[in-house]
């Protein structure tokens, strides 16, 4: 796993958190993640309406795809944060 996007309807917000054991792989993959969620904000979707987006064109074929089933809430941005980057 490289790493990790969310979204958050209520305060317009998405991102891409890249796991740092993943090392520099894991940066350059997760770049492309990182600008599909920029892409969806300038066309104006809502963020899980872009991560949704996401899962759902995602190639399981490629080096970088999103994982079936791993669609997950967390409370809040902080608990992403540390799931990305355990201490």
């Amino acid at each position: 796993m490289i790493g990790y996007a969310w979204a958050n309807d209520e305060d317009d917000a998405a991102g891409w958190l890249v796991r740092k054991a993943g090392g520099h792989e894991a940066f350059n993959e997760g770049s492309v993640w990182a600008i599909k969620l920029h892409v969806a904000k300038a066309r104006s979707i809502a963020p899980t309406a872009a991560l949704a987006e996401m899962i759902q064109e995602s190639d399981p074929t490629k080096s970088s795809h999103v994982v079936p089933g791993s669609l997950t809430e967390a409370p809040n941005a902080n608990a992403v944060r540390r799931l990305a980057n355990p201490t």
